[in-house]
């Protein structure tokens, strides 16, 4: 999905609730305080490369590296590159100023289920980005349920989500604010 699409996709869900809340998730993303602290997992069979990848553009196009993610996998293979390879011993490290976000549209498994309590007991903070999954949602310090009836589908949210986080809210300058002015004052220009 393209960002064109995903901004189509904000567009029809504008008014639901979802662009709000995938925006505020989106935020709690970027409060991971060092590059690579941002540790992303999914389960055995489901690995979340995919927004990992939406995760590292966002971080590079809007010069944020503490949302350049880290992609913990269960069975990294040996022999691939360093990005690749990082295991669930990662989730052992996790400390304070740290996100571990967990993204899966299933149950998590007990043996993520109990390292993410172990990461947060380390201080770690924890999301998720899940369908529903209320063990997991307990462990979370903020989580985002996507339902099966949910008007967007899982990668949908997952888009959204990666979308928000690389959001900058940028405040208006004073030439912003006196164009505004000017405008209230004299009114629309309008073209001859």
């Amino acid at each position: 999905m393209d960002a064109r699409s995903v901004a189509l996709l904000r567009e029809i869900l504008d008014s639901t609730g979802w662009v709000e809340r995938t925006r505020e998730f989106g935020l709690a993303l970027r409060a991971t305080r060092s590059p690579g602290g941002l540790l992303v997992v999914g389960t055995p069979d489901e690995e979340p490369w995919h927004l990992t990848a939406h995760l590292s553009d966002e971080a590079r196009l809007v010069g944020l590296p503490q949302l350049a993610p880290t992609l913990v996998r269960w069975a990294p293979a040996p022999d691939g590159p360093a990005h690749l390879r990082v295991g669930l011993e990662r989730i052992e490290r996790a400390r304070r100023g740290e996100t571990l976000f967990v993204v899966t549209e299933e149950q998590a498994p007990a043996p993520l289920l109990e390292r993410v309590s172990d990461a947060r007991r380390t201080g770690a903070t924890i999301l998720a980005l899940d369908g529903g999954d209320p063990e997991l949602e307990g462990l979370a310090h903020d989580a985002l349920a996507v339902p099966a009836q949910a008007p967007l589908s899982f990668d949908g949210a997952q888009h959204l989500v990666s979308m928000a986080a690389g959001q900058v809210e940028r405040r208006p300058g004073l030439r912003d604010r006196l164009a505004r002015l000017l405008e209230r004052v004299s009114g629309p220009q309008v073209a001859d």
